[in-house]
């Protein structure tokens, strides 16, 4: 078979979005290296995470070749290209499918991470809304599948755009393979040493992006709430604007400041990887997710989870995350203490479940399998 991918953001995006369009593209290529892989990008950022990808057996790069660049070809001349190229099933890895589509007689499936323009509106600007709902609405009309990256994505999908149930797959997210190998805590601690000395040796972890729906503020005013002789320090792995300022106000105003770290800048998830290891709690008590990745990385790296009983993340926990309220500062706070009050071997046996769930869950090659399933029922 000769599947398509929308490359744009394995090419242009080094985060979320990014890593879900290169970990499924490694992922199928390992399981399935019988068939093509043609990735369309209307540029490249070529550096040591994408060039893999131009040297893959099996895989192809594809560029525009006319005047028209950019995400003018991406959008109004790619289907064209994918008639030309011969393609059978093509993927719009994140949210969007190419104008005409629906025309070229190439099968199609498309990807949607979660809605979150939708139901945290105050985040985005009106006219970005109204691009994405333009883009998300065309792209579930006339995929011939489209996949959700968790139920509680499938159930938004079916309520915004008034989808068939059975036109959605729910086809989790693989986990990039590093996470599948437990780093040594001697390793974990030499590398944070390296390119963290001035962190504390114990400490509780949050990673990801600084704004309201993540809820960081909510995990500042539950750890105001823990005498100061049993509180941990957190580490806060990811960036922000407006939102991180607020916090880092409230943080100020209340004589806090000793309890957070700030990191972000790492070089790579190897770095990621080692906080994960040495922490002990993460924290990720957000408002709303697609799917919620860093539960699964910090599963898989052996540190107990607390977050959301809401949107996608109790599918990503399962039984061996606590799961809160995120809307109370208390129940996050409990959850914090729970876990740090636990004995040596209730801490080995939680962590032990946790890395069982996120291992059954959710392998590469089990993820791989499933797309394929759907990309053999698309081309039929």
């Amino acid at each position: 078979m000769r599947i398509g991918f929308d490359a744009k953001r394995l090419f242009c995006n080094f985060t979320g979005l990014g890593n879900y369009s290169r970990n499924n593209i490694v992922a199928l290529r390992n399981a399935f290296p019988e068939n093509d892989y043609v990735l369309f990008t209307p540029r490249l950022h070529v550096n040591d995470i994408t060039r893999p990808f131009m040297e893959m057996k099996s895989v192809e790069v594809k560029t525009p070749e006319t005047f028209l660049k950019g995400g003018l070809w991406r959008t109004c001349l790619l289907s064209g290209v994918l008639a030309k190229e011969h393609i059978d099933v093509f993927h719009g890895l994140s949210h969007e499918l190419p104008f005409g589509i629906d025309r070229s007689g190439v099968a199609s499936v498309v990807t949607i991470h979660d809605v979150a323009f939708k139901t945290f509106t105050q985040m985005y600007h009106w006219h970005d809304r109204q691009i994405y709902d333009i883009k998300m609405r065309y792209a579930c009309r006339h995929a011939d599948r489209i996949v959700a990256i968790s139920e509680s994505t499938k159930r938004d999908v079916m309520r915004f755009y008034e989808v068939d149930e059975g036109k959605v797959d729910v086809v989790y997210q693989p986990v990039q393979d590093i996470y599948y190998t437990p780093m040594r805590r001697e390793t974990a601690l030499a590398s944070v040493h390296a390119f963290a000395p001035h962190l504390p040796r114990e400490f509780m972890l949050y990673v990801g992006s600084v704004n309201s729906r993540k809820n960081l503020l909510g995990i500042v005013k539950a750890m105001e709430r823990i005498p100061l002789e049993s509180r941990l320090p957190l580490v806060i792995v990811g960036n922000g604007r407006e939102y991180k300022l607020q916090v880092e106000q409230y943080i100020a105003e209340h004589g806090m400041e000793k309890s957070f770290f700030w990191l972000s800048n790492l070089k790579d998830n190897h770095q990621l990887q080692a906080l994960y290891t040495l922490a002990l709690v993460f924290l990720y008590p957000s408002f709303y997710e697609g799917f919620g990745l860093p539960v699964v990385e910090a599963l898989l790296s052996g540190c107990p989870v607390v977050t959301s009983n809401v949107s996608s993340l109790p599918e990503a926990g399962g039984d061996a995350a606590v799961l809160v309220n995120p809307n109370s500062d208390e129940e996050i706070a409990d959850g914090i203490k729970r876990l740090l009050s636990l004995s040596d071997e209730e801490r080995k046996g939680m962590v032990s479940e946790g890395r069982d769930y996120a291992e059954r869950m959710f392998r590469p090659d089990a993820i791989a399998r499933q797309l394929m399933d759907v990309y053999q029922r698309t081309k039929q």
